[in-house]
């Protein structure tokens, strides 16, 4: 059935949008998964990364209404929480060891973008050798509203106050209509591309990501991962793309969400069609712990690391664990066949594990 695509991807040679297409809209799970894999192992072997890392949300307190969203509240609202720096600083000293801190959150409505760069700057002065990875495209750009800097000034502020890298959040959709049904004062797709096209000639390298399992057609999967392949091509800024499977509890669309079947596909295609970015993520805290085991033989190889006290999933009903152990993952990576490594930010290898004791 996918004699002609069997035949590019083993050759490399790039899929075009019907492919993709016809990739998404076939039940031969097995086949794509075959496909996957290969161009997985040709990227990054039999290796299987994962990070220690902790998330930090310091605020769901947010000027937005992203009606996919069940994390955001208004100041005053049951379930709002801002924390304190000094609250963010014994978060991670209780985390350690870890080497990465994963910070996204809500746009607060009183807080200035000085109080951003000094959450950055006092994690940095407390934990010199903990990398710093902040801030989605949507956050860059209010950082920009309130302050009156240009998005360059912004990512010139951060970098000086300790940003490493950045996350891929509030991609979601890039198709306009979609977009504006889902979350329709959010930063739009073509500004999200925009700003991650600014990270990237600043020198930061950024994640990417796709929200799915909602009101998007195949073609609007499709649409984004080619947008994200195009913006690849130009920058080479993006290091890992993140399929998000959409949770539905508590969030004003409902809807049942992505099947185990539909997120082991869409994991495969991505890495399929994104061949020119170096790494695709199965995200556990969304995925769950098995179909993330599953992925690694789907073209993942990624599943991201111990998390630690992640806030955002778990508001729209994820069932997840909040953080998993080191040994954990490294198990799970080995029962999957693969080869675990530890790797830093940059997903430069800190430690290799043998396939098997």
């Amino acid at each position: 059935m996918f004699d002609s695509i069997d035949r590019k991807v083993r050759s490399s040679v790039r899929l075009g949008r019907e492919e993709a297409l016809e990739l998404l809209g076939s039940d031969d799970i097995f086949t794509i998964g075959k496909l996957a894999s290969f161009a997985a192992a040709n990227h990054n072997d039999d290796m299987a990364y994962y990070v220690r890392n902790i998330h930090i949300n310091p605020t769901n307190i947010c000027v937005n209404r992203c009606r996919f969203c069940a994390f955001s509240r208004s100041r005053g609202e049951e379930g709002a929480y801002e924390l304190t720096i000094e609250e963010i600083i014994n978060n991670i000293k209780a985390a350690m060891p870890v080497s990465e801190a994963h910070i996204v959150g809500g746009l607060h409505p009183d807080w200035p973008f000085e109080h951003y760069l000094r959450i950055l700057s006092e994690i940095r002065d407390n934990f010199p050798d903990l990398h710093i990875k902040a801030f989605t495209a949507t956050e860059i750009e209010y950082f920009s509203r309130i302050s009156g800097l240009s998005i360059d000034k912004v990512f010139e502020a951060l970098k000086e106050s300790g940003l490493g890298t950045m996350p891929g959040g509030g991609a979601e959709i890039f198709n306009t209509a979609v977009r504006n049904k889902l979350c329709p004062e959010k930063l739009s797709g073509e500004g999200w591309l925009r700003i991650m096209e600014a990270a990237h000639a600043h020198g930061i390298r950024t994640n990417a990501t796709m929200l799915y399992g909602h009101m998007e057609s195949h073609e609007d999967r499709v649409d984004h991962l080619f947008r994200l392949r195009d913006l690849q091509d130009k920058t080479r800024g993006f290091q890992a793309f993140i399929p998000l499977s959409y949770h539905p509890l508590q969030t004003d669309i409902g809807g049942s969400g992505a099947s185990g079947l539909d997120d082991l596909k869409t994991i495969a295609v991505s890495r399929l069609v994104l061949d020119n970015i170096p790494h695709i993520k199965a995200y556990w805290v969304m995925l769950g712990e098995k179909i993330s085991q599953l992925a690694l033989l789907f073209g993942a190889d990624d599943l991201d690391g111990t998390i630690i006290d992640e806030k955002i999933t778990y508001s729209a009903g994820g069932v997840s664990r909040k953080s998993i152990s080191e040994a954990e993952l490294v198990n799970l990576i080995r029962a999957s066949g693969k080869q675990p490594v530890e790797r830093d930010s940059y997903y430069k290898p800190l430690k290799i594990w043998k396939a098997k004791e």
